[in-house]
């Protein structure tokens, strides 16, 4: 084990910058750090949507915010899907299929989940790379 001399630590610390965008009261949509992106759970506006709109529009927000901060679904490390109920799963898959980037589809994970706002059908967090 190497033990470096405090100062270099000091300075490391201070380049670790952390960058946020869309800041709220309670929360950042996205947090950069490191060359990597960090997207909040995105969730559809329009809940009057069934699973396939509300999936597509979620996804919409996912792409526009990594093209805020640098990054796209190419570049995307790992996903965290959160679905109401488990017979909206096909539905998800077949707009997720026809989205995600093919040859860099990401590992994911999906779980069904009482999500805080009944009438949202479908949660994505996700954590990219920087392009």
């Amino acid at each position: 084990m190497t033990i470096r001399p405090e100062s270099t630590f000091i300075e490391q610390k201070e380049t670790m910058e952390i960058k946020r965008l869309h800041v709220g009261k309670r929360l950042s949509e996205v947090a950069i750090h490191n060359e990597t992106v960090y997207l909040a759970g995105q969730i559809a506006e329009d809940t009057t949507q069934g699973i396939d709109g509300q999936m597509r529009e979620v996804l919409g927000h996912v792409d526009r915010l990594l093209g805020e901060a640098g990054s796209d679904k190419s570049c995307i490390l790992s996903c965290n899907i959160f679905i109401s109920d488990m017979d909206n799963f096909p539905g998800m898959n077949d707009v997720w299929d026809e989205w995600v980037a093919q040859g860099h589809t990401p590992p994911r994970a999906t779980v069904e989940a009482k999500l805080a706002n009944p009438a949202c059908l479908v949660e994505v967090c996700v954590i990219a790379a920087l392009r």
